[in-house]
């Protein structure tokens, strides 16, 4: 038996906001209407928004929704959270903010908070013309899992929003590979993929650090080393400066040998992989050598 927080249960038994909102032809006022699932998918909502039109405000918001406890505790906690908002306001909350009100969920039902985050979107949209993007749309969109229409874009999102590291998580927040499985193999490629794109950015911090580091910092005059002295010295900055960067973001770097002012590493993990791995050698190690240990200093990897 699934494991549900007490506001879970409470909008499960007694939801608010159900039913639908007809359009009255009232003044100044309009009814927009999202729709996301399939009963044959097991899982579906319609949410209907009541709205401002002066001040895109919703005055009302209520839900039609086929499912399981977690499908109408999280639709109606949607309703909830989004009356009195603006449409900008409201397509800023995330299927994370939902779940966070309703205390959480089981793990393999977060998919059913993602889905009152698409049926919101799909209103506003449908409520200013906007043609929601599907995977025919564009080449990035491609259909992934056949078994439940899902689109490589739409994974792509809610990894990078809920920062999902394993199929399993996928197939938990949007049901692809819950199917026929044929598709995991693909959605392990996806996360690799963004996990890779992610630690660019995080490169680039890193790089604009050492060089507002090494711009900034007082001229050191360079000792006469031995090459002892010099290894181990190079060996100290890339376990207390280097690595641990490396490591936050998958990757880490080895020494490997020291022949006169070339220096030799092994980059290994994310790094090892990665498109990146030449700024990582001159950017993230080879200037931050430079500058702590020697100036004519080159770093290769091998």
């Amino acid at each position: 038996m699934w494991d549900y927080t007490d506001k879970v249960l409470e909008l499960f038994y007694d939801p608010k906001n159900q039913g639908a909102i007809e359009e009255t032809g009232e003044s100044g006022v309009k009814v927009a209407t999202g729709e996301i699932g399939s009963i044959a998918c097991g899982d579906a909502l319609r949410l209907h928004l009541k709205v401002e039109v002066e001040s895109d405000k919703i005055l009302d918001a209520r839900f039609q929704t086929f499912g399981c406890t977690s499908a109408i505790a999280s639709s109606s906690a949607l309703t909830e959270m989004i009356k009195g908002l603006t449409l900008d306001e409201a397509l800023k909350v995330s299927n994370k903010d939902i779940a966070d009100y309703l205390g959480g969920l089981p793990e393999a039902k977060m998919h059913c908070s993602v889905m009152g985050q698409e049926a919101l979107e799909a209103a506003i949209y449908n409520y200013r013309g906007i043609p929601l993007v599907t995977h025919d749309d564009d080449d990035e969109g491609a259909l992934i899992c056949s078994c439940f229409g899902i689109s490589e874009s739409k994974i792509r999102r809610v990894i990078l929003e809920n920062n999902l590291t394993d199929a399993e998580q996928v197939t938990n927040y949007v049901k692809a590979g819950g199917g026929c499985g044929s598709c995991l193999a693909n959605i392990d490629d996806i996360i690799r993929s963004v996990q890779q794109e992610s630690a660019v950015p995080a490169l680039n911090n890193y790089a604009v650090k050492v060089a507002t580091d090494i711009a900034t910092s007082k001229q050191q005059s360079q000792l006469s080393l031995t090459n002892v002295q010099k290894i181990a010295l190079i060996q100290k900055v890339l376990d207390e400066e280097v690595r641990p960067v490396l490591i936050a973001d998958g990757g880490d770097v080895e020494l490997y040998d020291v022949e006169g002012d070339r220096v030799k590493v092994l980059l290994q993990g994310a790094c090892g992989s990665c498109s990146s791995s030449t700024a990582t050698l001159k950017i993230a190690i080879e200037a931050r050598l430079q500058d702590r240990v020697s100036k004519n200093l080159v770093v290769e990897a091998v």
